[in-house]
């Protein structure tokens, strides 16, 4: 049975010993530090740390755990959270009438490369039923009717909740979430962007990205907030791309973007690697 390791991620006041602090308390606990990474950034004047730590003693609940750490915490006036590493957070993935992101994600699910757990599919339409089937997994189906947007919203985050999910990855579900969702799972729905934001917006971008003659594609993944993929940017990646494209071209080249961006950020918010510095994120992906 492996040893037992939990994550810690924070965030605080810039400030001499917030290092020593924690190397110490987990010290006095028994923990060994196997991996962590620091970042100080000047223009909020906030430390971002993330560490890996493995217990060489006696194993103990993740709430004892928590629990002794919070005096350290208080006085350091840390935002953190704490993790058991090997937890697979629950996902509910969300998509709508293009199934490249869905099905990327689902095949790196299945060959136990993304660190999650599936709990389902929610669409507003039943075109990737079969394929969420393919994969064993429960599809909710839940048409948007006219005048009943708020209705059908409400019933995804019953989904959500019964399922237990942790997560909601929007791959490439093409519906505004509605503000007062955005703030209850704020920091907890992940959004793919088909485009290198800021970007073309609207239909058809690559068409659009066709006729300006760009030179370069690209996806964004970010954290959804009620302002339009205004959200904080996880992962972003671009290709060249030349005259001699077609849009059908752009557009494939674009959806294997999109779905590697996705499941990139989907990874490293499962691992704990992603902390939310206001408008922007810390990413420790390396």
């Amino acid at each position: 049975m492996a040893q037992q390791q939990i994550i810690l991620k924070l965030s605080c006041p810039d400030q001499i010993g917030v290092v020593a602090a924690v190397a110490n308390h987990f010290a006095d606990q028994q923990f060994n530090i196997i991996e962590s990474s620091q970042h100080e950034d000047p223009h909020t004047n906030l430390f971002f740390m993330r560490t890996v730590l493995e217990n060489a003693g006696t194993e103990q609940t993740l709430s004892t755990i928590r629990q002794a750490f919070a005096p350290v915490a208080e006085r350091m006036r840390m935002r953190w959270q704490m993790h058991d590493r090997y937890h697979r957070p629950k996902v509910l993935i969300a998509v709508s009438n293009w199934g490249h992101c869905l099905n990327a994600m689902l095949n790196a699910w299945r060959n136990q490369s993304l660190p999650i757990e599936v709990v389902g599919v929610v669409s507003n339409h039943r075109i990737m039923e079969k394929m969420a089937e393919w994969y064993g997994l429960t599809y909710h189906y839940l048409p948007i009717e006219k005048d009943q947007k708020a209705e059908q919203e409400a019933k995804l985050l019953m989904v959500y909740q019964d399922s237990g999910a942790d997560l909601l990855v929007l791959a490439r579900y093409m519906q505004i979430l509605s503000p007062g969702l955005c703030e209850l799972l704020a920091g907890r729905i992940i959004n793919i962007h088909h485009s290198f934001l800021p970007g073309f917006v609207g239909a058809r971008p690559y068409h659009q990205a066709f006729h300006r003659g760009v030179k370069q594609i690209g996806a964004t993944a970010h954290y959804v907030t009620a302002d339009l993929d205004e959200g904080p940017i996880i992962e972003q990646a671009v290709e060249r791309v030349s005259h001699a494209n077609s849009p059908e071209e752009l557009t494939n080249i674009g959806r294997d973007i999109e779905a590697m961006v996705l499941n990139r950020a989907v990874k490293w918010h499962a691992e704990h690697r992603v902390l939310i510095n206001g408008v922007r994120t810390v990413v420790f992906n390396r």
